[in-house]
């Protein structure tokens, strides 16, 4: 297979300030990161004061040592919770991802108990329905630490209600997928959250601090006047051995992830279809060098070929019509040995570029190669030729194909991803089985610029048309407040923030982390579940 041969030069003032611009957005994003993280490790004091560990400590216990650990969507709710930058803390006050437990490749959810006490957040009930539908989707054990004070009724909204069921309809479906669903109840589970346990199929609870009941003491004696201990409504060991909600009862934390380790481990769970090691030459070209290729400006043009051979095995990649439709790149390659179908984009998706691109897309189907759509398109060619080519029936053709594809399809937004760009080559909205961005991505229906330029013409014609005076202040101050709008809406963080992909990543972790996604898709494939009529029903 062909080896590319970068044009690119590291060494050139424009890659020095991308580089710059990249590193400068990748520690604000660690700043993010980090700034959840000691939240809730502020809570240290009183989780050593009740004997357990606080919940990042719980997930590291329980995933294999040195194994990877994939976290999604650790931007959840970025902006939401506070509109003040200084003030947020994103990740909807869970940890979630992709890692390994007793050999076998889990889904994880851990509640953050060290946030708001765990308290279900708005964009927190999205996250955890985004992971169990991966884990439905790619047929993995879905595991749940569970601490939480369930809603918060400080900050009520009919419509978390509503969509909150959602969490409980999945488990059932889950189970009755014939995939797993084990609870490891380290403290309350209250109210609708009862039912996390309650939908599980195993459950772990924690001696003297597990809880699960549908109505605590205070909620109880406000209803009917009742008084009980937490303990005498729902503690571990009346689980245990009264209402039969626990099959297994631990004396602390730690003894309840053994517990669950070894639950897993007697599952079987790889017998039918062990995973298989990743292998492949590294890329020839470095990937340090994909930091210096975009800058702020999305409107500079960027060869993605130098994108793919920084991810591919060997730096090795066979185009496909190279010379037909050159605006969009499609072709061959590996990551770690694993055949991948790369899209990309060198320009707008123009008629021949969207027909070569629908060619690509159903013979890669029929040859069974995962698709890896790489974005930086500012969205579909429009103009006079554009149009009397047939843009929209060559648009349309290649979003069926998107929309139709039967392999599975991973999308990254590496620059620009505009208009229906955004959605021929597989944003959110087309089911990709994974998709991430990289920091310094944008996305949006259209540019600021653009988006303000069309309404200020709109608004001015109309007015002529009234035969009502210009009023150039006017317009101007429309302008500027429609380019503040779309500018603050479609950086990476505020995109992620709103679960419009699963994480925004570090793009020298791209080879990574697109390996390890494509491995859980191709296990899902192969693995063959036992699925029943109803979910596992507790006795």
């Amino acid at each position: 297979m062909p080896v590319w041969m970068s044009g690119a030069s590291r060494a050139s003032e424009a890659s020095g300030e991308n580089t710059r611009h990249a590193l400068a957005q990748l520690q604000r994003l660690r700043e993010l990161e980090q700034r959840t993280r000691e939240a809730s490790a502020r809570a240290a004091p009183v989780f050593e004061k009740r004997g357990q560990l606080l919940p990042r400590e719980r997930v590291g216990l329980l995933l294999d040592p040195g194994a990877p650990f994939l976290e999604l969507s650790t931007m959840a709710g970025y902006r939401l919770d506070h509109d003040d930058d200084a003030r947020t803390v994103p990740g909807g006050g869970m940890v979630c991802g992709i890692g390994w437990v007793s050999g076998v490749r889990v889904l994880l959810v851990a509640d953050d108990a060290g946030i708001d006490a765990g308290a279900m957040q708005p964009m927190g009930i999205e996250k955890f329905q985004r992971a169990q539908q991966i884990a439905l989707d790619n047929k993995l054990p879905f595991v749940h630490l569970v601490e939480s004070a369930g809603a918060n009724l400080f900050n009520y909204r009919v419509q978390d209600f509503i969509h909150g069921g959602a969490n409980f309809y999945n488990l059932a479906r889950l189970s009755a997928a014939g995939i797993p669903v084990i609870a490891v109840v380290h403290g309350s589970s209250t109210a609708g959250g009862a039912y996390m346990p309650g939908l599980s199929d195993y459950v772990v609870m924690v001696r003297g601090r597990a809880k699960a009941f549908l109505a605590g003491p205070p909620l109880l004696k406000a209803a009917t006047g009742e008084i009980a201990t937490d303990e005498e409504l729902g503690g571990a060991e009346l689980h245990a051995s009264t209402t039969g909600l626990s099959e297994y009862l631990a004396e602390d934390d730690a003894h309840a992830i053994g517990m669950a380790r070894e639950l897993v481990a007697a599952l079987g769970w790889n017998r039918a279809a062990p995973p298989r090691a990743d292998t492949g030459p590294a890329p020839l070209l470095d990937p340090e060098e994909l930091l210096g290729l975009f800058g702020p400006d999305q409107k500079k043009p960027v060869d993605m070929r130098e994108v793919i051979a920084r991810l591919t095995d060997g730096s090795e990649f066979l185009e496909f019509k190279a010379g037909y439709g050159p605006a969009t790149v499609c072709g061959h390659g590996s990551l770690l040995g694993r055949r991948v179908g790369f899209l990309a984009n060198n320009g707008p998706l123009d008629p021949s570029g969207a027909t070569k691109a629908v060619h690509f897309i159903q013979a890669c189907c029929q040859a069974g190669v995962p698709l890896v759509f790489l974005q930086n398109t500012t969205g579909f060619m429009v103009g006079r030729q554009s149009e009397r080519e047939g843009m929209i029936k060559h648009g349309a053709k290649m979003i069926q194909a998107v929309a139709n594809a039967t392999v599975p399809k991973i999308t990254v937004l590496c620059n620009a991803s505009f208009g229906a760009g955004n959605y021929g080559m597989c944003g959110r909205s087309f089911g990709p089985s994974f998709v991430f961005s990289w920091p310094t991505s944008r996305t949006g229906v259209m540019g600021a610029e653009q988006a303000a330029g069309t309404m200020v013409s709109v608004t001015e014609a109309g007015w002529r048309r009234r035969g009502k005076a210009v009023d150039t202040a006017a317009l101007a101050a429309m302008r500027e407040q429609l380019i503040d709008t779309f500018e603050r809406q479609t950086p990476a963080f505020y995109t992620s923030g709103l679960l419009l992909d699963d994480g925004v990543i570090d793009p020298r972790d791209t080879r990574r982390v697109l390996a390890t996604v494509l491995g859980v898709c191709e296990d899902a494939r192969t693995r063959a579940l036992r699925p029943i009529q109803f979910a596992v029903a507790r006795p």
